[in-house]
């Protein structure tokens, strides 16, 4: 079977990629031209563990390939699928002008059946907005051409999406009505994974649609509660994290996404739960513990802010600030909605001078943050500094030589937001230890 994925960004190449693994053809279009000559050379734009070898094997295999002709690659495919970017708008909607854009450009272009697949993060009723548009470019041309419509969410944690599409927790298919030839075009798409039992869930359109957004608004929310007990663990004494391993041995709850730190980030959790308060709020409906989750996740970032400065005895102005971890996440070189943004920001403003380092990120942060000054590695990054900040939780900050660090600092303090040392053993290493929670 040939397929399009039309978008080239984190999900696109992802999904393409992968499919190519399962010996499906694959043509991966994109309109900037830079970028597909980048990705036809071997170079991969986004920092994804597994994903250049992938992109490099079915490259050689022939059944990977790249364009920015999408009509070619509309022509020879039997599905499409559409993975362009759906980013926030400033009132807390999506914004579906690339959506509409391909579906004009597949109304413009098909002459024969096609399923099309919406795999990008949308509201419900985005897939009748994508029908009407290509209805609209066939009627132009006075053609009549069936077509079908799915609904694909993609589920891929950044830094673990290999795996995530390989090994799913859950594939979900939603079609129109009683669609059965674009459901089964799709399920036989998917067979390998079908084969190892993975869970199908088979429904209509607008719920696969909602699924995507309850589920993330969901993870956030629990984010967001764990933050909120971290600050009354720390009013009364308490350590977030017991009580996280308390909720978690609840097999009712689960133990994951509830590690309280400085809030969630990337480009998902932060863009999505905005995405469902406000389509929530269209349909007059109030999406209350969303709302909730996003003001906290707000304030949290603050409160780190205010940690960082009283380490430094409740002054910032000319200290000298270390942050390790820059990305939302580790495994990632993405800084979309990270944390650690705000907090430098948060710091210069208040007068702070901010050296940083991370492993992936480094080049992103640079353009984000002017003014921020960016070290060749971790000891560069603690040289000098009035306090140590970690951010992000990469490996390599997991295990630091605490006696080079105490020697290289101007003064032995840590923050630590992510909890990921012991606060006595810091301590008894002659360091000021501040963690969250606890």
């Amino acid at each position: 079977m040939n397929i399009a994925v039309i978008g080239t960004g984190y999900v696109g190449l992802v999904t393409g990629a992968c499919f190519s693994e399962f010996g499906v053809h694959v043509t991966c279009v994109d309109r900037d031209e830079d970028k597909i000559e980048r990705l036809e050379r071997g170079e991969i734009p986004i920092y994804e563990p597994g994903l250049d070898d992938i992109v490099a094997r079915n490259v050689k295999s022939g059944r990977l390939s790249f364009t920015i002709d999408t009509v070619e690659a509309i022509d020879q495919s039997l599905v499409i699928f559409i993975a362009v970017g759906t980013p926030a708008a400033a009132d807390g909607s999506t914004d579906l002008r690339y959506i509409e854009t391909v579906a004009r450009e597949i109304g413009k272009g098909i002459e024969s059946y096609k399923v099309i697949v919406t795999k990008s993060t949308v509201p419900v009723g985005t897939s009748d907005r994508v029908r009407v548009c290509i209805q609209e470019e066939l009627d132009a041309r006075g053609v009549s051409i069936r077509f079908s419509l799915a609904s694909n969410p993609e589920f891929l944690r950044e830094g673990a999406a290999i795996g995530d599409f390989m090994r799913p927790d859950r594939v979900v298919i939603g079609t129109e009505g009683d669609d059965d030839q674009a459901l089964a075009i799709i399920k036989d798409l998917y067979r390998p994974l079908y084969l190892n039992e993975t869970p199908f869930v088979e429904t209509n359109i607008h719920t696969a649609e909602l699924s995507k957004y309850a589920s993330n608004a969901f993870l956030a929310t629990k984010v967001s509660f764990i933050n909120e007990l971290s600050m009354l663990c720390e009013s009364v004494g308490g350590d977030v994290q017991a009580i996280a391993r308390v909720m978690g041995l609840d097999r009712r709850i689960g133990k994951k996404f509830l590690h309280a730190g400085p809030g969630f980030g990337g480009s998902c959790f932060p863009k999505d739960t905005q995405s469902a308060a406000f389509f929530a709020r269209e349909l007059g409906h109030e999406f209350e513990i969303v709302e909730a989750s996003i003001r906290v996740n707000e304030r949290q970032r603050l409160r780190m802010i205010d940690k960082v400065v009283s380490a430094l005895d409740g002054e910032a102005e000319g200290k000298t600030v270390a942050v390790l971890g820059l990305s939302f996440k580790p495994e990632t070189d993405d800084i979309r909605e990270a944390p650690a943004l705000d907090i430098i920001r948060g710091l210069m403003e208040r007068g702070a001078r901010v050296q940083a380092y991370d492993p992936a990120a480094m080049a992103a942060a640079g353009e984000a943050l002017p003014g921020l000054i960016l070290c060749k590695d971790v000891y560069e990054a603690l040289t000098n500094a009035d306090v140590m900040t970690i951010v992000t939780e990469w490996n390599e900050f997991r295990m630091l030589d605490l006696a080079r660090a105490k020697e290289l600092m101007a003064e032995p303090r840590m923050v630590d937001m992510r909890n990921i040392y012991d606060a006595e053993r810091i301590a008894a290493e002659g360091f000021l230890y501040i963690g969250v929670g606890r």
